[in-house]
């Protein structure tokens, strides 16, 4: 990974009845994400993910029965491509999307790549 490299990480919730069309969804925006610049994109379903007794990516997403937790990332050569790429992404028309999960409870942010082995 290139050292300028820049990746924005989340965290959500999403129902398991939900889980085909969560899918459907995500690599309609991964392929959004690699147009506008992103040179990575991973999206994860939970399998093994405890439940803490102080914080927990369950606790952190408020997690209800019948959901699993989802971590996913973008990866992008830089901030500056990422900055760009972004916002290129939430003005896509091609992602107005009625997504299958509580955007309220989605946790994200963007990191700078510290080490990449």
């Amino acid at each position: 990974m290139h050292p300028d490299a820049f990746v924005d990480g989340f965290l959500l919730a999403v129902p398991d009845a939900s889980k085909e069309r969560y899918r459907e969804i995500a690599t309609v925006a991964a392929q959004a994400f690699r147009r506008h610049g992103a040179t990575e994109v991973v999206e994860c379903w939970g399998e093994d993910v405890p439940e803490g007794r102080l914080t927990s990516m369950p606790m952190a997403v408020k997690l209800e029965a019948g959901e699993s937790v989802v971590f996913a990332w973008v990866v992008w050569p830089s901030r500056a491509v990422r900055d760009a790429g972004m916002k290129a992404f939430m003005e896509d028309p091609s992602l107005h999307l009625d997504m299958p999960f509580d955007g309220k409870r989605m946790i994200f942010g963007g990191f700078r790549v510290l080490v990449s082995a």
